[in-house]
């Protein structure tokens, strides 16, 4: 069976993971995600990565989501924008200002993914929507949940649709495919402010309640490629 699912309304790249992204018009897909995504992070003097949420792997680093991250070249290292939007020069030494910490430092992924579970994040207009239902007097966009591609579903369409496409593959737009795995387990990071974005326990809480604090759908990539706003996402 083929059926378009949705159509892709917003593309986003996180350069330096857990800051604010970057909207692209289009973007390249390899085997380990979107081109650049998350290829580097803060990391500490114990090898651990700047996040929302202190793990094995990440240590909570207050404030990174008000600061964002681009590319002026994919093939380049990323620039560091302070909260006004501002090209940071030293970001290293900015980080350590901002922060208040001596041992932080902007780091190229090596052998330890900077992902926190699968490449890819799909989100569904109709899952945003939900949330915003939900959490009405808190200002809800998809930026809350970093995914790399908002798609727009047909009217009608129930939230959390993405957890009827797991165990699938999809085609998006003319060569890449992509197979979803499960969703994401969220955070406290989906209440953290950032930017316009005040702070709200009320985001995640209302997750938790609906749909045991999951939200998206993971996907690995299957074939490489190009994709483009408006491309349309297509289940097999």
């Amino acid at each position: 069976m083929v059926t378009e699912a949705a159509v892709i309304e917003r593309i986003w790249r996180y350069p330096i993971k857990s800051t604010g992204g970057e909207i692209l018009d289009q973007a390249e897909v390899e085997e380990r995600g979107f081109v650049g995504d998350r290829l580097f992070a803060v990391r500490d003097a114990q090898g651990k990565f700047g996040s929302g949420k202190n793990t094995r792997r990440f240590r909570r680093m207050p404030g990174l989501l008000h600061l964002r991250s681009r590319y002026v070249d994919d093939a380049g290292e990323p620039e560091l924008l302070d909260p006004r939007g501002t090209v940071v020069p030293e970001p290293n030494a900015y980080l350590r200002r901002y922060l208040g910490r001596e041992d932080v430092e902007v780091a190229r992924e090596a052998a330890i993914s900077h992902f926190d579970q699968l490449p890819i994040s799909v989100l569904t207009t109709a899952t945003l929507d939900w949330v915003r239902s939900a959490v009405p007097d808190v200002p809800v966009d998809e930026r809350r949940f970093r995914p790399n591609l908002l798609v727009r579903t047909p009217p009608g369409t129930p939230p959390f649709v993405e957890d009827e496409w797991f165990g699938s593959k999809a085609r998006i737009g003319d060569a890449v495919c992509v197979e979803f795995v499960r969703s994401s387990e969220r955070c406290v990071m989906t209440n953290e402010a950032q930017q316009d974005l005040p702070h709200s326990s009320l985001v995640l809480r209302a997750i938790t309640k609906a749909h045991d604090m999951r939200l998206d759908g993971l996907a690995t990539v299957v074939s490489p490629g190009q994709v483009r706003t408006g491309d349309p996402v297509v289940l097999l």
